[in-house]
């Protein structure tokens, strides 16, 4: 008698338990939807998060670090969903570890999941990622590669938007590939290819007379070309 009224607690306390969890879950799925409808962010995380605990899915995990990644948080965005590179990521999960990545100055790891990116959907403005960070890592013949592919693939009404000076400004996408283009081929021999660079940027300016940075990188490399030329100038002892 004793053991069977032991097993019918043990049911009972596993039914109560259950049922706990699952109007736990469905408060939780209300709170979500409501701080969703009020625009509070902080309690969509809130909710997302208690929802995770309770009921895990790779699908609420990719959700909350998007969240956090759209909101700038990205320390919190890759401690949610990690970096590993895994053959079952979705979309979102690649796109969330590609730009956090880029986001905490880490070039290296975000080129792999840009270029996962790229593979399953090749886009102009991956393509610019990709350049730019391989840029960064000197790998300067894989941002040709994707430099080439930009300059023959963007549309006249792609955009690409910058933010160094204190009002943002935006210029035509293939213009910015050109920018990348004069420091990829300046890259290559600093001193020789200065000229070179120098009427990259002079045809660029003809599409974006506003492209702030293209135009104080031309001063830079008119300035050094100046350095190399008093040297040169300089009479040998």
């Amino acid at each position: 008698m004793k053991k069977l009224l032991g097993l019918v607690l043990v049911i009972s306390s596993f039914m109560l338990s259950a049922q706990s969890n699952s109007d736990l879950i469905k408060h939780f799925e209300a709170y979500y939807k409501q701080m969703k409808d009020q625009g509070d962010v902080q309690g969509i995380i809130n909710g997302m998060t208690h929802l995770n605990v309770l009921e895990p899915s790779q699908a609420r995990i990719d959700t909350l670090a998007y969240i956090y990644m759209s909101e700038g948080q990205y320390i919190q965005a890759l401690n949610t969903i990690g970096i590993e590179k895994v053959a079952t990521d979705s979309e979102i999960a690649i796109e969330v570890k590609a730009i956090s990545l880029k986001a905490v100055k880490q070039p290296k790891l975000a080129i792999g999941f840009f270029e996962e990116m790229f593979k399953r959907e090749p886009d102009v403005f991956v393509a610019y990622e990709l350049a730019e960070l391989n840029l960064q890592t000197q790998n300067l013949t894989e941002a040709e590669k994707h430099i080439k592919y930009g300059l023959e693939n963007s549309k006249s009404d792609m955009k690409k938007s910058f933010y160094e000076s204190q009002t943002p400004y935006e210029v035509p996408l293939k213009t910015a590939f050109m920018y990348l283009n004069t420091l990829n081929i300046y890259n290559k021999d600093k001193k020789a290819n200065i000229d070179a660079a120098v009427d990259i940027i002079d045809a660029a300016l003809k599409t974006a007379p506003n492209f702030n940075i293209i135009q104080l990188t031309k001063t830079e490399l008119l300035r050094q070309k100046q350095v190399l030329l008093n040297q040169t100038q300089q009479p040998k002892n």
